[in-house]
């Protein structure tokens, strides 16, 4: 960690009431400006009585990345469609501020600007500097690096980041998305309201279906409110013969048993056959992005278990520096704040 302070960062975890780490982590460095900032990077709030961070940066809105915590303070910070999904997810009110996908905020005297990773609908990373010039990248989980900005320190996910498991391998199967949906008079797609199916809508408007797709009422609404073109979106009590389904994975048993079922999923342990369409990179797909972003350090921040670990590992095996979460051993405590 000692290489991170040389950089002017301090990466730190946090403890809750109960004395456990809250999820994630906080970044502490100082502005252009010469001022301490902190930012919590997709972690729960602080305790209004506690000293607070200058930010909470949401990367997106799936629960893993506690949104529907940091979503209820005004020091959140998030995309304006990530803000709209936390909304309809939680049947709350966001109460921080927004940014554009490709755009900038200032922050206790800090340019953070944003950079979209085409995991979700409204999914960025978000890139600032600090005092001595370091280039500070947080990505949240990430599906396409393209849009990505060289930066002197990664702090990033290993959904997939085992090299030595198989799984962690793959290919999106397309082909096999476009088969499904043109071999079967009547077809049904299982994926999760948030992410999955408004990637399903927009796969099917890809491989050439404009007709009517009925969806559950969530998935309805927030592919209504996501994507910019999605066609015609129906409920599910006005399909016909002729509709495609996008339901969640778990109620395609209620769907009529005459329909082709599908889910959109990597894994092995649903009745239906899956289709290989994942939200992230694969490992392979991880390591490329860091040799574009360039870093002189990579922090693998998420998810819990050994991945991160084993992410780290494999990027210090190849030349890139890099440590886990399980690495970081400051605690940001009140008097520190």
């Amino acid at each position: 960690m000692n290489r991170l302070i040389d950089m002017g960062v301090l990466a730190c975890r946090q403890k809750n009431s109960r004395g456990t780490f809250k999820p994630h982590l906080a970044v502490r460095f100082r502005s252009g400006e010469g001022k301490i900032c902190t930012f919590s990077i997709d972690s729960t709030r602080v305790p209004k009585k506690q000293p607070q961070p200058d930010a909470y940066l949401v990367t997106h809105a799936h629960s893993d990345h506690n949104g529907k915590s940091a979503m209820l303070s005004d020091l959140s910070v998030c995309t304006d469609r990530t803000a709209v999904a936390l909304e309809i997810r939680h049947d709350r009110e966001f109460k921080g501020r927004t940014v554009d996908m490709c755009g900038s905020i200032e922050i206790n005297g800090v340019d953070v600007r944003t950079y979209p990773t085409g995991h979700t609908a409204g999914a960025v990373a978000f890139y600032w500097e600090n005092d001595v010039g370091t280039r500070i990248m947080v990505t949240g989980d990430v599906k396409d690096p393209s849009s990505l900005p060289k930066c002197d320190l990664l702090i990033t996910e290993a959904n997939y980041g085992d090299h030595g498991d198989p799984s962690c391998h793959f290919v999106d199967d397309i082909e096999g998305f476009r088969d499904a949906f043109w071999s079967a008079p009547q077809v049904a797609f299982g994926a999760y309201a948030f992410g999955k199916a408004q990637r399903a809508v927009e796969l099917l408007r890809e491989v050439g279906h404009d007709g009517p797709i009925a969806m559950e009422e969530k998935s309805l609404i927030l592919s209504n409110r996501l994507l910019d073109e999605p066609g015609e979106l129906i409920g599910l009590g006005e399909f016909d013969e002729e509709a495609v389904c996008i339901v969640p994975p778990w109620d395609l048993g209620k769907l009529p048993h005459s329909m082709s079922k599908y889910v959109m999923t990597g894994r092995q342990d649903y009745r239906y056959p899956s289709l290989q369409i994942s939200d992230h990179l694969d490992a392979n797909g991880l390591v490329d992005m860091v040799e574009k972003v360039d870093p002189e350090m990579t922090l693998v921040y998420h998810p819990g278990g050994d991945r991160p670990g084993k992410f780290a590992s494999y990027l210090n095996s190849i030349g890139r520096g890099a440590v886990c979460l399980d690495d970081v051993d400051n605690v940001l405590s009140n008097e520190f704040l």
